[in-house]
């Protein structure tokens, strides 16, 4: 027969079995509370209307109970097919230290959130047996391998490098304490007779020739009557079909499919995505189908270039032998409670990314490795994945009984993702070699195990065994050798930490990294989403709900101090949001087009972070609401194929064309002193021809490139409708003209225009739609307008009959507004 699946999804309920609960809940938390699975219990608690949602106000402290109390999920089971010779149990995740029974006999235990597990219930599975999984406290768990393998130093004030748990949910620098339990993932009874695929792992590359190969590792389990069976396998991919006879006993076994020149796959921008389908089939030596497997794949080779160069060690990227520019950001989990996370959800966040010409996301240490539906997405957009082993911030124990659930949770995920063409790097860690060097972890640990023997050991071996076709790293950052620096800008990949916590955005200037894999700025989330998290509150940066949505250690100095280096302090809490927006986004471009302007010295930059899991203050350019903060679009315009920029080389204005596409970029750029009343100084125009992924700098004639009166005047630079403008002083000295600007509503069907037409010079204007309605979201960000010159922003989600002028003016804001110091024209 073949195998049949019964899914185990509805019919759950949850009930407290130990550990602290409010007086007021314990009667009801001991009886049954419907469960969603896949789920978690706060989830179901706030289903049941018996927790505030932790994402609004201060609720996040009364939830912590539910992360400290033990959990009990029950389910009566379905009907189990007739004739199988084999059922099973399989749970594809359990949210972490589990005790499984039906009808009140132990199956097995769990203790890693980021595995699978299957259990053989061939006989007592039946219509109406009990099923029960009952959930320890992570904290339990953790504290009790704590005392056990001895204390470890960590970022945090939590235990969450002591069990193999999303560290995030123990609360970071941007993400809340909530410490979940729960069937996260699907479960299911699977019934089989004489075989099933165990595991398809297809290693998939391209031949010197341009043919397609697809090397299909086969694992096999087999029944007790199935052991002296011959099977029959095949492996078919784009109408190539490689059969392969396994003999009696034999559980392991390869086939070689050889496709034809194949298209290939490209990252985005460089490239289509086509794919294809690989499937398996397994059948008994009478032809009948026992089992099958089908995933999508794509064709492409992945190198990383890191060899010794002139500049240092190259840390490069290159797909088909094409060195590419990765145009990155980081990913968190995409909400707190991970379960709640849907393929919808994943698909909209990543289009988001695309839309912005990001082709590379970095799946980051601290989360989880995502679903199946997330891999997928990006395989389709073109995505490139860099994905983190779970290591972050943290020394980790080597010994037992971690050491086996890391062993068996690495492998379990390399196949799992091993057919994605948008995998195209390994990474062993987040910062813990760097930790173990700069954070003062050597002298506690004395001696004791740290994670080294995974990072430059364990994973590198499971990776070259198991997936040869792509690059490892050890670490982000890492230098390639403890004879340097791990976080040497020259060397590897790096981290810029130091700008933000201690240092002004403008000094990403003094460096040149061959890779940068996390900086970042925070700014507030967009007013909506505030607003809906601190409904009753009086709004201010320091006000108590807003400091409780701050997660990281001194957030609102070093926002307000970033703000003191450009601007003069803002007037209220408005014009705060709008600033430290401003700023964020001004970080950020500070960086990526410095950067991006010293490709290929520079490969890559990966932006902290693009989207957050709840209502905070961070680094994301997507908030935990999912409304876009400026930074969105000013990621839109850095990550473009092509960039236009103002640039200092030795000491010298220059314009520099950064052209990542396809084709040559042939144009002319009109570059203006101008005053920021608007009259013409000086101006000069610089023809250009830029090859294909090529940067060239164009030096500035002195009256264009100097000023003369910094405090009033700047410098444009404009070509075929990108812009970069520099003032000759900071923000805060600038003698900015008052304000002046015309509006205009147009109706286009469910889309608002909004045209703003400059009576003066405008400086970073910003609609903030969301203030117009909750539900209305501008797809513009910050524009710069000389006198006389119009901007359209199309705003939708609103009902654009109900809008006036007056309402949108004070939706609008600009950095001329909220400066002293303005003049009239």
């Amino acid at each position: 027969m073949t195998k049949q699946s019964t899914s185990l999804h509805q019919g759950w309920t949850v009930r407290l079995v130990d550990g602290p609960a409010p007086g007021d809940l314990a009667g009801r938390l001991q009886e049954d509370i419907p469960a969603r699975v896949p789920g978690c219990v706060h989830a179901d608690l706030l289903d049941a209307g018996l927790i505030p949602d932790p994402y609004l106000d201060r609720n996040e402290r009364d939830v912590a109970w539910a992360g400290h109390s033990g959990w009990r999920y029950d389910l009566a089971l379905p009907a189990v097919p007739d004739g199988a010779e084999r059922t099973d149990l399989v749970f594809e995740g359990l949210d972490t230290v589990a005790t499984i029974l039906l009808d009140g006999r132990e199956l097995g235990g769990t203790r890693n959130m980021h595995r699978s597990y299957r259990f053989d219930v061939t006989g007592p599975a039946r219509a109406g047996a009990a099923l029960s999984v009952r959930f320890a406290s992570a904290y339990t768990e953790a504290e009790a391998v704590r005392d056990l393998v001895g204390s470890r130093p960590n970022a945090y004030p939590e235990p969450f490098n002591f069990i193999r748990k999303m560290a995030s949910s123990f609360g970071w620098d941007w993400g809340p304490t909530l410490v979940t339990a729960g069937i996260w993932r699907p479960v299911r009874l699977e019934s089989w007779s004489t075989a099933r695929l165990a595991g398809v792992r297809p290693l998939v590359t391209v031949s010197a020739g341009g043919d397609g190969r697809v090397e299909a590792h086969l694992t096999l389990e087999r029944t007790d009557s199935g052991q002296d069976t011959e099977l029959h396998a095949e492996v078919i991919v784009a109408g190539v079909r490689a059969p392969i006879v396994v003999p009696p006993g034999e559980n392991d076994a390869k086939a070689v499919v050889t496709v034809p020149r194949p298209r290939r796959w490209w990252p985005l921008g460089q490239g289509d995505q086509p794919l294809y389908d690989c499937e398996v089939v397994l059948s008994d030596a009478t032809g009948t189908v026992l089992d099958t497997w089908t995933r999508r794949i794509g064709f492409r080779n992945v190198e990383l270039h890191n060899a010794p160069d002139a500049h240092g060690t190259s840390f490069t990227l290159k797909i088909n032998d094409r060195a590419v520019f990765a145009r990155g950001v980081n990913w968190i989990p995409d909400d707190a409670l991970p379960a709640r996370i849907t393929p919808a959800r994943y698909r909209h966040r990543l289009q988001q990314a695309a839309d912005a010409g990001i082709n590379l996301i970095r799946v980051w240490g601290g989360g989880i490795y995502e679903d199946d539906a997330f891999y997928d997405i990006c395989d389709e957009l073109g995505l490139m994945v860099w994905q983190d082993f779970l290591f972050a911030c943290a020394a980790y124990p080597e010994e037992q009984p971690l050491r086996n659930e890391i062993d068996a949770e690495a492998r379990e995920n390399v196949v799992r993702l091993a057919p994605h063409p948008s995998l195209v790097l390994w990474n062993g860690n987040n910062e813990n070699l760097w930790g173990f060097r700069d954070w003062d972890w050597e002298e506690p640990l004395a001696g004791d195990s740290w994670g080294e023997g995974y990072y430059l050991g364990l994973l590198p071996r499971i990776v070259a065994e198991l997936d040869p076709t792509r690059p490892y790293t050890a670490g982000s950052p890492w230098s390639g050798s403890w004879d340097r620096h791990p976080n040497d800008p020259a060397h590897g990949t790096s981290h810029f930490w130091e700008v933000w916590n201690r240092r002004d955005y403008t000094d990403y200037l003094n460096e040149i990294p061959r890779f940068a894999s996390e900086f970042g700025w925070q700014a507030p989330a967009a007013y909506a989403t505030i607003r809906e998290a601190l409904p009753d509150e009086e709004l201010a940066s320091s006000s108590p709900g807003m400091l409780h949505h701050q997660k990281a250690e001194d957030g609102n100095g070093k926002l307000d101090r970033g703000l003191a280096h450009h601007f003069a302090a803002p007037d209220g809490f408005d014009a705060w949001h709008y600033l430290t927006q401003v700023n964020q986004a001004r970080a950020i471009a500070t960086g990526v087009a410095h950067w991006r302007s010293h490709w290929p010295v520079c490969a890559g930059t990966v932006v902290w972070q693009l989207n957050d899991c709840w209502p905070v203050t961070s680094w994301a350019a997507i908030d935990g609401a999912g409304r876009l903060k400026p930074l969105y679009f000013e990621l839109r315009r850095l990550y473009a194929d092509r960039l236009l920029t103002l640039r200092r080389r030795d000491g010298e204005l220059v314009v520099a064309v950064d052209n990542q596409s396809a084709e040559p970029w042939s144009s002319v750029v009109s570059v203006r002193r101008m005053t920021g009343g608007g009259a013409v100084l000086a101006e000069a125009e610089v023809a250009f021809t830029v090859g294909p992924r090529e940067v060239a700098l164009f030096p500035l004639k002195d009256r264009v490139g100097r000023f003369e009166n910094r405090s009033g005047e700047l410098i444009v630079a404009d070509a075929d409708g990108l812009r970069d403008v520099v003032l000759g002083c900071e923000d805060r000295d600038f003698a900015f003209p008052v304000p002046e600007f015309g509006i205009e509503l147009h109706e286009r069907g469910d889309v608002l225009d909004v045209v703003i037409t400059a009576g003066s010079f405008l400086r970073d204007l910003l609609l903030q739609a969301d203030r117009l309605g909750p539900r209305a979201a501008a797809d513009r960000g910050l524009a710069t307008l000389l006198p006389g010159e119009s901007v359209t922003v199309p705003v939708t989600g609103l009902d654009a009959k109900t809008v006036t002028s007056d309402q949108v003016r004070a939706a609008l804001w600009c950095v001329n507004a909220v400066q002293p110091g303005a003049v009239p024209p």
